[in-house]
């Protein structure tokens, strides 16, 4: 049996003060995409996952900035969050739903995929049964109209159904489930409720101010 680990998720969003040493203390991190609050959360990176898809994809891999930047050098592997078939096969029906969209499907796993392997990482696709297993878990919950799933409810999800995890601690930073409107960032938060509420996760601003309400 795998010996449990303490795994953090680093969502871009906000962090409380001092948590970096908290997070950096962590066997394994998880941070997205441009990794806006690296420094503030912490340094150690062991997981980039990026929205491989999209104008997100195309300006993250253009970009000498984030090929450079210290959490994309320190990182041992990249996931592309997005499973191309997945993506491809949603894309008629986007072109009818959300034509502005015109561009959100446009695959850029490959050069993900390349720029990894030529860096000395590992590259990883998020398969698309985490990406339709999410979509049934957010109907269930009445989620608003949405596209997509966010980036950092896949990699939650992907994490939570691999039995490697089984074992580990599931903690969260930085997600304060806002955003883009594609996004059903309501039905999300009431997602990740239940699974704190079954222990599989928790967040780590009550961890933290838990334990420094033990140490006074």
């Amino acid at each position: 049996m795998a010996q449990a680990r303490q795994v953090m998720i680093v969502g871009n969003g906000p962090v409380d003060d001092g948590v970096a040493s908290l997070i950096d203390a962590a066997d394994l991190v998880i941070r997205f995409n441009g990794s806006r609050n690296f420094g503030a959360a912490g340094r150690k990176t062991d997981i980039v996952a990026v929205c491989n898809t999209g104008r997100p994809g195309a300006q993250m891999l253009a970009d000498p900035n984030w090929r450079d930047s210290e959490a994309v050098r320190r990182t041992a592997e990249i996931w592309s969050v997005r499973d191309p078939d997945k993506f491809a096969a949603l894309k008629g029906a986007l072109a009818i739903s959300h034509p502005e969209l015109d561009d959100f499907c446009d695959d850029y796993t490959d050069g993900f995929a390349t720029f990894a392997h030529a860096n000395g990482k590992r590259h990883r696709i998020v398969h698309r049964d985490v990406h339709e297993r999410l979509d049934e878990k957010l109907s269930a919950l009445d989620a608003e109209a949405y596209v997509v799933p966010s980036s950092g409810l896949v990699v939650i999800e992907a994490l939570l159904s691999d039995p490697a995890h089984a074992d580990d601690t599931i903690i969260l930073a930085g997600f304060g489930h806002a955003g883009w409107d594609g996004h059903p960032f309501d039905a999300e938060r009431r997602l990740v409720d239940r699974y704190i509420d079954s222990g599989r996760v928790m967040r780590l601003q009550p961890l933290f101010a838990s334990s420094l309400a033990q140490g006074t």
